[in-house]
Protein backbone atom coordinates (compact mmCIF):
# COMPACT_ATOMS: atom_id res chain seq x y z
CA UNK A 1 0.00 0.00 0.00
CA UNK A 2 1.41 3.61 -0.37
CA UNK A 3 2.49 5.48 1.96
CA UNK A 4 -0.11 8.65 1.30
CA UNK A 5 -3.22 5.37 1.65
CA UNK A 6 -2.19 4.03 4.98
CA UNK A 7 -4.98 5.40 7.56
CA UNK A 8 -4.19 8.50 9.53
CA UNK A 9 -5.98 7.97 12.48
CA UNK A 10 -3.49 10.24 15.16
CA UNK A 11 -6.13 13.19 14.79
CA UNK A 12 -8.66 11.32 15.49
CA UNK A 13 -7.68 9.43 18.45
CA UNK A 14 -6.60 13.26 20.30
CA UNK A 15 -9.65 14.40 19.11
CA UNK A 16 -11.52 11.66 20.82
CA UNK A 17 -9.10 12.15 23.87
CA UNK A 18 -9.85 15.44 24.12
CA UNK A 19 -13.60 15.86 23.35
CA UNK A 20 -13.78 13.40 26.72
CA UNK A 21 -11.64 15.60 28.83
CA UNK A 22 -8.63 12.61 29.22
CA UNK A 23 -5.05 13.31 29.92
CA UNK A 24 -2.48 11.59 27.34
CA UNK A 25 -1.01 10.28 30.60
CA UNK A 26 -3.87 8.61 31.29
CA UNK A 27 -5.10 7.38 28.10
CA UNK A 28 -1.70 6.05 27.87
CA UNK A 29 -1.92 3.97 31.23
CA UNK A 30 -5.41 2.81 30.76
CA UNK A 31 -3.99 1.12 26.71
CA UNK A 32 -0.90 -0.08 28.57
CA UNK A 33 1.68 1.95 26.47
CA UNK A 34 3.64 4.64 27.26
CA UNK A 35 2.79 8.59 26.84
CA UNK A 36 5.55 9.22 24.62
CA UNK A 37 4.46 6.43 22.27
CA UNK A 38 0.77 7.10 22.42
CA UNK A 39 1.83 11.00 21.77
CA UNK A 40 4.01 9.78 18.66
CA UNK A 41 0.78 7.76 17.50
CA UNK A 42 -1.16 10.97 18.02
CA UNK A 43 1.12 12.49 15.23
CA UNK A 44 1.30 9.95 12.84
CA UNK A 45 4.45 9.59 13.66
CA UNK A 46 4.36 5.42 14.53
CA UNK A 47 2.21 2.90 12.81
CA UNK A 48 -1.02 1.85 14.94
CA UNK A 49 -1.04 -2.21 15.45
CA UNK A 50 -4.10 -3.87 14.89
CA UNK A 51 -4.49 -5.14 18.65
CA UNK A 52 -4.02 -1.79 19.75
CA UNK A 53 -6.57 -0.63 17.04
CA UNK A 54 -9.11 -2.76 18.78
CA UNK A 55 -8.07 -1.66 22.64
CA UNK A 56 -8.36 2.47 21.43
CA UNK A 57 -11.96 1.09 19.48
CA UNK A 58 -12.65 -0.54 22.44
CA UNK A 59 -12.54 2.12 24.48
CA UNK A 60 -13.91 4.85 22.98
CA UNK A 61 -17.04 2.98 22.51
CA UNK A 62 -16.64 2.84 18.50
CA UNK A 63 -16.20 -0.17 15.76
CA UNK A 64 -12.78 -0.22 14.60
CA UNK A 65 -13.28 0.65 11.17
CA UNK A 66 -15.05 4.05 12.50
CA UNK A 67 -11.63 4.67 13.93
CA UNK A 68 -9.69 3.75 10.68
CA UNK A 69 -11.99 6.11 8.83
CA UNK A 70 -10.06 9.16 9.40
CA UNK A 71 -11.99 12.69 8.41
CA UNK A 72 -8.46 14.26 8.04
CA UNK A 73 -8.60 13.14 3.71
CA UNK A 74 -10.95 16.08 3.15
CA UNK A 75 -8.46 18.30 5.41
CA UNK A 76 -5.75 17.61 3.10
CA UNK A 77 -7.81 18.56 0.22
CA UNK A 78 -8.91 21.93 1.33
CA UNK A 79 -5.52 22.23 2.67
CA UNK A 80 -4.20 22.06 -1.25
CA UNK A 81 -7.06 23.90 -2.32
CA UNK A 82 -5.70 26.79 0.11
CA UNK A 83 -2.01 26.74 -0.83
CA UNK A 84 -3.08 26.12 -4.32
CA UNK A 85 -4.13 30.29 -3.99
CA UNK A 86 -1.73 32.81 -6.04
CA UNK A 87 -0.95 34.13 -2.23
CA UNK A 88 1.53 31.22 -1.89
CA UNK A 89 2.99 30.85 -5.71
CA UNK A 90 6.37 31.63 -4.53
CA UNK A 91 5.95 29.25 -1.03
CA UNK A 92 7.35 25.72 -2.57
CA UNK A 93 5.05 23.91 -1.00
CA UNK A 94 5.09 20.48 -1.81
CA UNK A 95 1.72 18.47 -1.25
CA UNK A 96 3.80 15.96 1.32
CA UNK A 97 4.23 19.36 3.35
CA UNK A 98 0.68 19.96 3.27
CA UNK A 99 -0.54 16.10 4.04
CA UNK A 100 2.34 16.63 7.20
CA UNK A 101 0.44 19.37 8.18
CA UNK A 102 -3.16 18.08 8.01
CA UNK A 103 -1.82 14.66 9.86
CA UNK A 104 0.56 15.57 12.47
CA UNK A 105 -1.50 18.82 13.66
CA UNK A 106 -5.08 18.70 12.16
CA UNK A 107 -6.24 21.63 15.10
CA UNK A 108 -3.26 24.17 13.68
CA UNK A 109 -4.23 23.06 9.84
CA UNK A 110 -7.79 24.11 10.60
CA UNK A 111 -6.93 27.20 12.03
CA UNK A 112 -4.87 27.67 9.05
CA UNK A 113 -8.14 27.37 7.06
CA UNK A 114 -10.30 29.75 9.12
CA UNK A 115 -7.44 32.29 8.59
CA UNK A 116 -7.73 32.04 5.00
CA UNK A 117 -11.60 32.11 5.17
CA UNK A 118 -11.26 35.40 6.76
CA UNK A 119 -8.59 36.44 4.19
CA UNK A 120 -10.90 35.47 1.28
CA UNK A 121 -14.33 36.92 2.65
CA UNK A 122 -12.21 40.29 3.58
CA UNK A 123 -10.39 40.22 -0.18
CA UNK A 124 -14.18 39.87 -1.41
CA UNK A 125 -15.29 43.09 0.60
CA UNK A 126 -12.48 45.08 0.32
CA UNK A 127 -12.05 45.19 4.22
CA UNK A 128 -8.57 45.14 6.07
CA UNK A 129 -8.31 42.27 8.74
CA UNK A 130 -9.64 43.57 11.77
CA UNK A 131 -7.21 42.65 14.90
CA UNK A 132 -10.77 41.96 16.89
CA UNK A 133 -11.99 38.91 15.33
CA UNK A 134 -14.91 38.96 18.05
CA UNK A 135 -15.94 42.32 17.02
CA UNK A 136 -19.25 42.94 15.54
CA UNK A 137 -18.35 44.73 12.53
CA UNK A 138 -17.63 41.07 10.65
CA UNK A 139 -17.11 37.65 10.74
CA UNK A 140 -14.36 35.66 12.15
CA UNK A 141 -15.16 32.90 10.22
CA UNK A 142 -18.05 32.69 7.08
CA UNK A 143 -20.47 30.66 8.57
CA UNK A 144 -21.33 28.65 5.53
CA UNK A 145 -17.99 27.45 5.72
CA UNK A 146 -18.17 26.80 9.19
CA UNK A 147 -21.60 24.73 9.34
CA UNK A 148 -20.06 22.66 6.31
CA UNK A 149 -16.71 21.94 8.65
CA UNK A 150 -19.13 21.15 11.54
CA UNK A 151 -21.20 18.55 8.79
CA UNK A 152 -17.82 16.97 8.10
CA UNK A 153 -16.16 16.54 11.75
CA UNK A 154 -19.44 14.90 12.81
CA UNK A 155 -20.15 12.57 10.18
CA UNK A 156 -23.53 14.57 9.54
CA UNK A 157 -25.12 12.33 11.81
CA UNK A 158 -26.65 13.48 15.33
CA UNK A 159 -27.68 10.58 17.39
CA UNK A 160 -29.40 12.61 20.23
CA UNK A 161 -31.25 14.34 17.38
CA UNK A 162 -31.89 10.92 15.67
CA UNK A 163 -33.10 9.88 19.27
CA UNK A 164 -35.81 12.73 19.62
CA UNK A 165 -36.94 12.21 16.36
CA UNK A 166 -37.93 8.34 16.85
CA UNK A 167 -39.20 9.46 20.52
CA UNK A 168 -41.50 12.09 18.64
CA UNK A 169 -42.66 9.96 15.73
CA UNK A 170 -43.72 7.57 17.73
CA UNK A 171 -46.09 10.09 20.03
CA UNK A 172 -47.17 11.44 16.54
CA UNK A 173 -47.77 8.13 15.31
CA UNK A 174 -50.17 7.32 18.43
CA UNK A 175 -51.94 10.35 17.67
CA UNK A 176 -53.12 9.85 13.84
CA UNK A 177 -52.70 7.61 10.79
CA UNK A 178 -51.94 10.66 9.00
CA UNK A 179 -48.48 12.52 9.76
CA UNK A 180 -48.98 15.88 8.84
CA UNK A 181 -52.28 15.68 11.24
CA UNK A 182 -50.19 13.98 13.64
CA UNK A 183 -47.41 16.54 14.08
CA UNK A 184 -49.95 19.28 14.05
CA UNK A 185 -52.06 17.37 16.82
CA UNK A 186 -48.75 17.04 18.41
CA UNK A 187 -47.45 20.85 18.63
CA UNK A 188 -50.86 21.76 19.55
CA UNK A 189 -51.19 19.47 22.60
CA UNK A 190 -47.36 20.20 23.95
CA UNK A 191 -46.82 23.74 22.77
CA UNK A 192 -50.36 25.26 22.51
CA UNK A 193 -49.75 26.30 18.95
CA UNK A 194 -52.13 25.89 15.99
CA UNK A 195 -51.21 25.67 12.24
CA UNK A 196 -52.68 26.59 9.11
CA UNK A 197 -52.10 26.73 5.64
CA UNK A 198 -51.96 30.42 4.14
CA UNK A 199 -51.44 32.65 1.82
CA UNK A 200 -48.08 34.40 2.63
CA UNK A 201 -45.68 37.06 1.32
CA UNK A 202 -43.80 35.92 -1.70
CA UNK A 203 -40.54 33.94 -0.86
CA UNK A 204 -41.98 33.17 2.65
CA UNK A 205 -42.22 29.39 3.20
CA UNK A 206 -43.77 30.08 6.67
CA UNK A 207 -44.73 32.34 9.66
CA UNK A 208 -44.86 32.21 13.66
CA UNK A 209 -46.60 34.36 15.76
CA UNK A 210 -45.53 33.27 19.48
CA UNK A 211 -47.57 35.90 20.88
CA UNK A 212 -51.04 34.24 19.43
CA UNK A 213 -49.19 30.52 19.20
CA UNK A 214 -50.39 30.71 15.27
CA UNK A 215 -48.02 28.84 12.66
CA UNK A 216 -48.91 29.77 9.14
CA UNK A 217 -47.40 27.45 6.13
CA UNK A 218 -47.60 28.60 3.06
CA UNK A 219 -50.25 27.22 0.81
CA UNK A 220 -48.60 27.41 -2.56
CA UNK A 221 -45.83 24.70 -1.24
CA UNK A 222 -46.04 21.36 -2.61
CA UNK A 223 -46.65 18.55 0.30
CA UNK A 224 -43.65 17.23 0.33
CA UNK A 225 -42.19 20.98 1.22
CA UNK A 226 -45.18 21.42 3.33
CA UNK A 227 -45.10 18.83 5.67
CA UNK A 228 -40.87 19.48 5.84
CA UNK A 229 -41.61 23.14 6.65
CA UNK A 230 -43.91 21.77 9.63
CA UNK A 231 -41.55 19.60 10.77
CA UNK A 232 -38.69 22.14 10.89
CA UNK A 233 -40.77 24.11 13.16
CA UNK A 234 -40.89 21.37 15.52
CA UNK A 235 -37.88 20.91 15.58
CA UNK A 236 -36.90 24.56 16.46
CA UNK A 237 -39.52 24.13 19.04
CA UNK A 238 -38.34 20.31 20.56
CA UNK A 239 -34.58 19.46 20.57
CA UNK A 240 -33.61 22.64 21.76
CA UNK A 241 -31.93 21.17 24.75
CA UNK A 242 -30.32 18.61 22.23
CA UNK A 243 -29.27 21.30 19.92
CA UNK A 244 -27.41 23.14 22.80
CA UNK A 245 -26.11 20.33 24.11
CA UNK A 246 -24.45 19.61 20.19
CA UNK A 247 -23.16 23.32 20.45
CA UNK A 248 -21.46 23.05 24.11
CA UNK A 249 -19.39 19.84 22.50
CA UNK A 250 -18.27 21.76 19.30
CA UNK A 251 -16.16 24.39 17.96
CA UNK A 252 -18.77 26.75 16.04
CA UNK A 253 -17.43 30.44 15.86
CA UNK A 254 -19.62 33.52 17.29
CA UNK A 255 -22.02 35.46 15.40
CA UNK A 256 -23.98 33.61 12.41
CA UNK A 257 -22.88 30.14 12.82
CA UNK A 258 -25.01 29.20 15.86
CA UNK A 259 -28.17 30.33 13.98
CA UNK A 260 -27.37 28.77 10.84
CA UNK A 261 -26.59 25.20 12.63
CA UNK A 262 -29.40 25.57 14.97
CA UNK A 263 -31.64 25.91 11.66
CA UNK A 264 -29.75 23.10 10.06
CA UNK A 265 -30.18 20.37 13.11
CA UNK A 266 -33.50 21.77 12.78
CA UNK A 267 -34.11 20.43 9.41
CA UNK A 268 -31.98 17.17 10.39
CA UNK A 269 -34.69 16.74 12.67
CA UNK A 270 -37.23 17.02 10.03
CA UNK A 271 -35.91 14.52 8.17
CA UNK A 272 -35.35 12.01 10.60
CA UNK A 273 -38.96 12.39 12.14
CA UNK A 274 -40.44 12.35 8.05
CA UNK A 275 -37.85 9.64 7.19
CA UNK A 276 -37.31 7.36 10.65
CA UNK A 277 -34.16 6.17 10.76
CA UNK A 278 -33.94 1.81 10.57
CA UNK A 279 -37.22 1.82 7.82
CA UNK A 280 -35.19 4.51 5.42
CA UNK A 281 -31.94 2.67 5.77
CA UNK A 282 -34.33 -0.75 4.98
CA UNK A 283 -35.44 0.76 1.93
CA UNK A 284 -32.71 1.96 1.08
CA UNK A 285 -30.93 -1.59 1.17
CA UNK A 286 -34.19 -2.92 -0.41
CA UNK A 287 -34.34 -0.78 -3.44
CA UNK A 288 -30.59 -0.03 -3.86
CA UNK A 289 -30.55 3.31 -3.16
CA UNK A 290 -33.05 3.81 -5.80
CA UNK A 291 -33.94 7.47 -4.98
CA UNK A 292 -36.99 8.16 -6.35
CA UNK A 293 -38.31 5.06 -5.22
CA UNK A 294 -37.71 6.10 -1.74
CA UNK A 295 -39.17 9.43 -2.40
CA UNK A 296 -42.81 7.64 -3.39
CA UNK A 297 -42.11 5.27 -0.08
CA UNK A 298 -42.10 8.66 1.87
CA UNK A 299 -43.61 11.30 0.08
CA UNK A 300 -40.89 13.53 0.06
CA UNK A 301 -38.72 15.02 -2.61
CA UNK A 302 -35.08 13.91 -4.87
CA UNK A 303 -33.13 16.44 -2.69
CA UNK A 304 -34.68 15.44 0.71
CA UNK A 305 -34.06 11.54 -0.14
CA UNK A 306 -30.71 12.66 -0.90
CA UNK A 307 -29.61 14.67 2.01
CA UNK A 308 -31.24 11.74 4.39
CA UNK A 309 -28.80 9.37 2.78
CA UNK A 310 -25.69 11.28 3.75
CA UNK A 311 -26.79 10.54 7.75
CA UNK A 312 -26.72 7.36 7.70
CA UNK A 313 -24.32 6.71 10.49
CA UNK A 314 -25.64 4.95 13.10
CA UNK A 315 -23.17 2.86 14.74
CA UNK A 316 -23.54 -0.87 14.12
CA UNK A 317 -26.57 0.36 10.48
CA UNK A 318 -24.30 2.38 8.45
CA UNK A 319 -25.24 3.16 5.09
CA UNK A 320 -22.73 3.29 1.92
CA UNK A 321 -20.46 6.11 2.68
CA UNK A 322 -21.75 8.75 0.29
CA UNK A 323 -20.62 12.34 -0.75
CA UNK A 324 -23.24 15.25 -1.75
CA UNK A 325 -22.73 17.98 -3.61
CA UNK A 326 -25.77 20.75 -4.53
CA UNK A 327 -25.02 23.58 -6.99
CA UNK A 328 -26.39 26.18 -9.04
CA UNK A 329 -26.37 27.11 -12.47
CA UNK A 330 -23.35 29.29 -12.00
CA UNK A 331 -21.07 26.88 -10.26
CA UNK A 332 -21.77 28.27 -6.57
CA UNK A 333 -21.39 25.16 -4.19
CA UNK A 334 -24.33 25.73 -1.81
CA UNK A 335 -23.72 22.40 0.07
CA UNK A 336 -20.86 19.20 0.48
CA UNK A 337 -20.02 17.22 2.33
CA UNK A 338 -17.99 14.31 1.58
CA UNK A 339 -17.98 10.68 3.27
CA UNK A 340 -17.10 8.94 -0.06
CA UNK A 341 -13.23 10.04 0.35
CA UNK A 342 -13.52 12.98 -2.89
CA UNK A 343 -12.85 16.20 -2.32
CA UNK A 344 -15.15 19.04 -3.07
CA UNK A 345 -13.82 22.16 -3.25
CA UNK A 346 -14.29 24.61 -0.48
CA UNK A 347 -13.72 28.21 -2.17
CA UNK A 348 -14.03 27.73 -5.67
CA UNK A 349 -16.55 25.73 -8.52
CA UNK A 350 -15.87 22.31 -9.05
CA UNK A 351 -14.46 20.67 -12.11
CA UNK A 352 -17.13 21.20 -15.46
CA UNK A 353 -15.72 17.95 -16.62
CA UNK A 354 -18.00 16.87 -13.07
CA UNK A 355 -21.53 15.36 -14.20
CA UNK A 356 -23.02 17.55 -11.59
CA UNK A 357 -22.68 19.93 -14.29
CA UNK A 358 -23.52 18.37 -17.24
CA UNK A 359 -26.92 17.62 -15.47
CA UNK A 360 -27.72 20.79 -16.27
CA UNK A 361 -27.91 19.85 -19.96
CA UNK A 362 -30.49 16.85 -19.06
CA UNK A 363 -32.84 18.32 -16.54
CA UNK A 364 -34.41 15.88 -14.76
CA UNK A 365 -32.81 12.92 -15.48
CA UNK A 366 -30.08 10.70 -13.72
CA UNK A 367 -26.89 11.57 -15.11
CA UNK A 368 -24.33 8.74 -14.21
CA UNK A 369 -20.52 8.99 -14.10
CA UNK A 370 -17.03 7.11 -12.60
CA UNK A 371 -14.85 9.96 -11.74
CA UNK A 372 -11.20 9.97 -11.28
CA UNK A 373 -9.39 12.18 -9.52
CA UNK A 374 -6.29 12.82 -9.83
CA UNK A 375 -4.67 10.62 -7.13
CA UNK A 376 -6.32 7.84 -9.32
CA UNK A 377 -9.25 6.93 -6.85
CA UNK A 378 -12.05 6.50 -8.76
CA UNK A 379 -16.11 7.63 -7.48
CA UNK A 380 -19.03 6.53 -8.85
CA UNK A 381 -21.28 9.82 -8.99
CA UNK A 382 -24.99 10.80 -9.71
CA UNK A 383 -26.25 14.03 -10.98
CA UNK A 384 -29.54 15.22 -11.31
CA UNK A 385 -30.54 18.95 -12.10
CA UNK A 386 -34.11 20.08 -10.48
CA UNK A 387 -35.79 23.55 -10.34
CA UNK A 388 -37.10 24.97 -6.85
CA UNK A 389 -39.42 27.82 -6.16
CA UNK A 390 -41.72 29.10 -8.90
CA UNK A 391 -44.94 27.58 -7.03
CA UNK A 392 -47.28 30.13 -9.39
CA UNK A 393 -47.50 31.12 -12.40
CA UNK A 394 -44.54 33.52 -13.54
CA UNK A 395 -43.02 33.32 -10.27
CA UNK A 396 -38.65 33.14 -10.70
CA UNK A 397 -37.49 29.66 -10.33
CA UNK A 398 -33.95 28.67 -9.31
CA UNK A 399 -32.24 25.97 -10.97
CA UNK A 400 -30.09 23.29 -9.14
CA UNK A 401 -28.20 20.17 -9.46
CA UNK A 402 -27.68 17.12 -6.96
CA UNK A 403 -24.54 15.04 -6.99
CA UNK A 404 -24.65 12.33 -4.94
CA UNK A 405 -21.66 9.23 -5.03
CA UNK A 406 -19.63 6.68 -3.18
CA UNK A 407 -16.11 4.98 -3.73
CA UNK A 408 -16.16 2.64 -6.86
CA UNK A 409 -15.92 0.00 -4.49
CA UNK A 410 -19.30 0.48 -3.25
CA UNK A 411 -20.66 0.92 -6.50
CA UNK A 412 -22.74 -2.18 -7.34
CA UNK A 413 -24.82 -1.15 -3.79
CA UNK A 414 -26.91 1.44 -5.65
CA UNK A 415 -29.17 0.28 -8.24
CA UNK A 416 -27.62 2.91 -10.75
CA UNK A 417 -24.65 0.92 -11.14
CA UNK A 418 -26.94 -2.09 -13.39
CA UNK A 419 -25.61 -2.20 -16.97
CA UNK A 420 -22.77 -0.11 -16.39
CA UNK A 421 -19.08 -2.01 -16.82
CA UNK A 422 -16.98 -0.59 -13.94
CA UNK A 423 -13.97 -2.06 -15.05
CA UNK A 424 -14.35 -0.68 -18.48
CA UNK A 425 -11.37 2.30 -18.58
CA UNK A 426 -13.07 3.90 -21.27
CA UNK A 427 -16.14 4.98 -19.31
CA UNK A 428 -13.70 6.74 -17.00
CA UNK A 429 -13.83 10.50 -17.17
CA UNK A 430 -10.83 12.33 -15.26
CA UNK A 431 -11.98 14.90 -13.65
CA UNK A 432 -10.31 17.57 -11.00
CA UNK A 433 -10.18 19.81 -7.86
CA UNK A 434 -9.78 22.59 -9.04
CA UNK A 435 -7.93 24.05 -11.90
CA UNK A 436 -5.59 26.06 -9.37
CA UNK A 437 -4.53 22.35 -7.82
CA UNK A 438 -4.73 19.95 -10.83
CA UNK A 439 -2.06 18.38 -12.00
CA UNK A 440 -4.30 17.45 -15.52
CA UNK A 441 -2.46 20.09 -17.76
CA UNK A 442 -3.96 17.84 -21.21
CA UNK A 443 -7.68 19.20 -20.06
CA UNK A 444 -9.28 21.14 -22.46
CA UNK A 445 -12.06 22.65 -20.50
CA UNK A 446 -9.21 24.58 -18.08
CA UNK A 447 -10.08 27.72 -16.95
CA UNK A 448 -6.84 28.82 -14.96
CA UNK A 449 -2.98 27.76 -14.71
CA UNK A 450 -2.41 25.59 -11.80
CA UNK A 451 -0.25 27.85 -8.76
CA UNK A 452 2.30 26.31 -10.25
CA UNK A 453 2.06 26.85 -13.65
CA UNK A 454 5.14 28.64 -15.68
CA UNK A 455 3.90 29.61 -19.36
CA UNK A 456 6.21 28.22 -22.01
CA UNK A 457 5.00 29.97 -25.51
CA UNK A 458 6.21 28.60 -28.49
CA UNK A 459 5.67 30.88 -31.32
CA UNK A 460 5.94 27.81 -33.76
CA UNK A 461 3.36 25.17 -32.18
CA UNK A 462 0.66 26.06 -29.82
CA UNK A 463 -1.07 23.78 -27.56
CA UNK A 464 -4.83 22.96 -27.45
CA UNK A 465 -4.87 24.86 -23.95
CA UNK A 466 -2.98 28.01 -23.10
CA UNK A 467 -1.90 26.74 -20.01
CA UNK A 468 -0.81 22.75 -21.35
CA UNK A 469 3.26 22.31 -21.36
CA UNK A 470 4.72 22.36 -24.63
Amino acid sequence: MNEDKQPQIGGKIRRLRRQRHISQNSLAKDLAISASYLNLIEHNRRKITVPLLFKISGYFGIEPGELAESDDAQLVGDLMEVFGDDLFVDSDLTNQDIRDLAFSNPVAARAVLRLFDKYKENSQTGEKLKPTPQSEEGQYHRATDAISDFLQENANHFPTIEQAAERIRTDIDHASNNLMEGIGTYILNVFGITWRLSSLPTNIARRFNPNNGLLEISDILPPESAIFTLAHQLGLLAIEHEINEIFDNSNLPEQDAPALASNVLASYFAAALIMPYTPFLNACKQYRYDIDRISRRFSVSFEQVCHRMTTLQRKGEQGIPLHLIRTDIAGNISKRFSLSGIHIPRHSGACPRWNVYSAFLQPGQINIQLSQMPDSEIYFCIAKSFEKGGFKHNAQRRNFSIGLGCHVSNAKRMIYSDGLDLSNETQIVPIGVGCRICPRMECEQRAHPPANHRFNIDGNQKAESLYGRI
